[in-house]
């Protein structure tokens, strides 16, 4: 009788490359060796891998690594999608970062990246009426990190944060799928109100590095902002706007501003 084939869904061309990736590291430096054994290779799934490197980077004196694994093994058990969306992350920062050569390089290096793990499985907790322990997530990941996103905020798929330092993002704010970011980037309020106060960013939208968009307003799909902007006004979809206060310079430049990441003006 032939051998069964395995299912489709057991099927994962991403973590089957990252793992060809790891035995090409190894070879390369074998230094790294324990490392990248322990980071991946000793996984049978993306999912595991992910449970160790975020418990490993997040755990400290007042919360042990082993419960944090098994509190991120959870998450990912209960909800499929933070996979997924794990899966697109990775994507998305291969396919943008020019200085990302490899799969397994989020996964191991990049700390933008492993910081949108850790907030997506804040996030979750959160939703589960799990607010202190999510709350102590945001703290560690802020620690960790430099990123500081509320456990509420509401982040898509395919996200790519670039050097990922400084970054703040609030609680009522909301960024859409294939969105790309630089480092200090604030999502931010503009005073002491509760309510829903924080940005709502569209789908494919490229923030650049140091800009400012704060309040409850709208940046429309496919829209640049330009580096150093402050944002304080709703910008229309495939726009650029730059400038203190930031004023509409002209169009996105292309379709996927947040793939091309062209930062150049006029461009």
């Amino acid at each position: 009788m032939p051998k069964l084939q395995p299912k489709l869904a057991e099927i994962d061309p991403v973590w089957s490359r990252i793992r060809d990736e790891a035995q090409t590291a190894i070879a390369d430096e074998p230094l790294l060796g324990g490392m990248i054994h322990t980071s991946i290779l000793h996984h049978a799934t993306l999912e595991r891998a992910l449970s160790h490197r975020i418990a490993l980077k997040l755990a400290n004196g007042e919360m042990g690594e082993q419960i944090l694994r098994e509190i991120v093994e959870e998450a990912y058990e209960a909800e499929p999608d933070l996979a997924a969306s794990a899966r697109a992350d990775i994507a998305a920062v291969y396919e943008r970062d020019p200085a990302c050569h490899r799969l397994l390089q989020p996964l191991l290096y990049f700390k933008g990246f492993q910081a949108v793990q850790a907030y997506r499985i804040g996030h979750w907790l959160f939703s589960q009426g799990r607010q202190d322990l999510a709350f102590f997530i945001q703290m560690r990941t802020s620690e960790a990190f430099g990123v500081d996103i509320h456990p509420a905020a509401r982040i898509g798929r395919g996200i790519m944060i670039d050097h990922a330092h400084s970054i703040v993002i609030g609680e009522t704010a909301v960024v859409g799928d294939n969105c790309s970011m630089l480092h200090s980037v604030t999502l931010g309020g503009t005073g002491k109100d509760t309510e829903d106060r924080h940005p709502k960013i569209g789908n494919g939208v490229l923030i650049g590095a140091g800009a400012h968009v704060l309040g409850n307003i709208h940046v429309g799909n496919c829209s640049r902002i330009a580096a150093g902007s402050v944002v304080l006004h709703d910008v229309p979809p495939c726009k650029t706007v730059a400038g203190v206060p930031a004023k509409i310079v002209g169009e996105a430049g292309c379709d996927q501003p947040s793939v091309a990441m062209n930062q150049l003006l006029g461009r």
